[in-house]
Formats: C-alpha cells, structure tokens, sequence
C-alpha cells in the first residue's frame, strides 16, 4: 500500500468518525433547551387545549404535550412556557424560530403562509366543528335544522365549515351571524336561533356557563367538519424534529394494549434514540411525569374533566381513532 493510499484511508476513515460524531451531537435546539431547562411551545387558545389559568400559567392538553417533550429534551425538571397566538403578529414565533415547538391547525398554517417555516409532524388533537342545540329540542343531526335558525361568529373556521356542510347537501337554513362572542351568546341563551355552529371544544366550554339554555345545551354528535391539529417544529434542525415525533409516538403507543402475536405499550415500537440526544430511560421518565396521551386527554378535555368531551377520533384505530404512531409489525 502507498503512502498515497494508506493517506487516503486515513482520510475517509477520519470524515466517517466526524459523521458520527455529528449525527451523534445534539442539535442547537435541544441545546437551548438543556442550557436553559425551559421548552418554549405555542398554539391558538382552544378550552382543553390551551388556555390561561386564574393564575396566568396556561394549561391545556398542549401544555401537557409540551412538557412531555421538554422531560424527553432535558429531564423532569425542564419548566415549560407556552405562547398563545392571538395575532398575525404573534405568529412570528413560528416564523422566527422563537418557540421550539408549534400545534397548528392546517387553516392557521395556510392562513399565516407558514409552510416553509415549519416541519410537520404528527397529529396530536382532532378537532370537530358541530352544532348544539338546546337540551329539550327535537333535533338531532344536522339536516334537522332545514330552514332553521343557526348562529355562528362571522368570518371564523366554523362558519366556513357550516355554509360547506349545507351547500353540499343543497340544504337551506336561517343564518345569524355575529361579531361578538357576548352577543352569540345571549342569543342562543334566547332561543333567537335553534342551533350554534362552532368547534365542540368551544361549545363544551360555553356549557359550563351563561343560563338555562346554554348549561343544557346538547352537542350533535354528526360533525359538520373534522380537522387534526399538529405538531411542527422549525425548518433548522432534523434532530429536533425526530426528538418531538418519537416523544408524540411514545405517549400515543403507551395505550396500545397487548395482544397475542403483538406487543403493546411501549414494547410495540421500541426506540433506542441516543444519536438525537436523548438518554437511556428517557420514554419511562416522559411517562412518569406527565401520563400516556389518552391520560392527558381524559383530565383536560374529556371524561375526566369539566368539558367531558367524548374521546372520538382521539384514540387508536383498534378503538375507532385516528390516532396512529408507528408500530413494529
């Protein structure tokens, strides 16, 4: 062998251990986030997903995905800070790598042009656009509501879903459009329209206050509309993405049961992820600390909590959801 050669060997074999090393490296996100043990995390407001606390701290489903991640990134420990996006202006967080992690809905993403800002990944909350009507009336699907009064905020995601719901059944109905929150509500409150148009974790929220009309409401159960939320994170760094797709996959297969010729739980998928930066332990650690999905769920937005929302499509295939990380077949 030449010097030449023996050279050229000791060159390849030196850039194969600095690729190594650099897959094996944390990316500058993760970084961030150990150095300074707080994941940055932001999402329009949504009751159950995402709302202030009397004491100012947000909580929410979300909240809770966030924190999941924030454990994964840098230990129980890790303090978790969430941003509402409540105007063009707030979404800069997304456009200015600011937060470390998105849950966008598709309209908000095409809305804000944030296509190119963002890796998608998995989704994490299916959201239902419904119709609830007063909890003595006769109605009970949508196309009862034939030349009827609906009332809905003009110009929001709902509305959009109600007059397509309609429009494709060729269906006529009265429209009540408002500006105001307040002022849908005391109409519905009045019985001035027999129907309200909105996403349910709204219309959930709305039930636990106002009078007699809005505390009875009942929400029907066929949806105008269903859309999932995501979780995205920023275009810079790989690692990062995989860190926040494998924990989402982890707190989802976590509820998958064991059964003959199939693992379950955490055994369905397991995952060694050492060359993105997480450690040993880190899938039994996010669930110590913050609970499976379905977990998450049930105390912030289904039947362990206030709103007492019907799990749905939020759960796996094997219970009729659409929830589906990936598995070891």
């Amino acid at each position: 062998m030449t010097a030449r050669s023996r050279g050229s060997i000791l060159a390849l074999a030196a850039a194969v251990i600095v690729g190594f090393a650099a897959i094996a490296r944390a990316g500058p996100v993760l970084d961030r986030v150990k150095a300074g043990g707080v994941i940055r995390c932001g999402a329009v407001a949504r009751p159950g997903l995402l709302m202030p606390s009397p004491d100012g701290a947000p909580t929410g489903l979300l909240v809770d995905l966030c924190r999941a991640i924030g454990v994964a990134a840098a230990g129980a420990s890790v303090k978790t800070s969430a941003s509402v996006y409540d105007s063009d202006r707030a979404f800069d967080a997304v456009r200015q790598g600011r937060d470390d992690v998105f849950f966008l809905s598709g309209a908000e993403i095409v809305d804000q042009t944030l296509p190119g800002f963002l890796v998608p990944g998995p989704s994490v909350f299916h959201e239902t656009t419904a119709l609830m009507v007063a909890g003595d009336s006769s109605l009970e699907r949508p196309s009862d509501l034939a030349g009827r009064s609906i009332c809905f905020l003009q110009g929001d995601v709902s509305h959009r879903h109600l007059e397509a719901y309609f429009a494709a059944r060729r269906v006529a109905f009265r429209r009540m459009g408002y500006q105001e929150e307040d002022e849908l509500h005391d109409a519905f409150d009045a019985r001035q329209c027999q129907a309200w148009a909105a996403e349910v974790t709204t219309l959930a929220a709305v039930r636990l206050e106002g009078g007699k009309t809005l505390r009875g409401g009942r929400i029907l159960s066929e949806p105008l509309a269903s859309f999932p939320i995501i979780v995205a994170t920023g275009t810079s760094d790989g690692a990062w993405s995989a860190l926040v797709f494998w924990t989402i996959a982890t707190l989802i297969d976590a509820d998958r049961p064991y059964r003959d010729w199939a693992a379950g739980g955490l055994d369905s998928l397991p995952i060694a992820a050492a060359p993105i930066g997480i450690t040993a332990g880190w899938r039994e650690a996010v669930l110590a600390t913050t609970g499976s999905y379905q977990a998450m769920f049930r105390r912030n937005v289904g039947q362990g909590s206030p709103l007492d929302i019907p799990v749905g499509p939020n759960t796996l295939p094997a219970n009729g959801g659409l929830m589906t990380p990936p598995y070891a077949e």
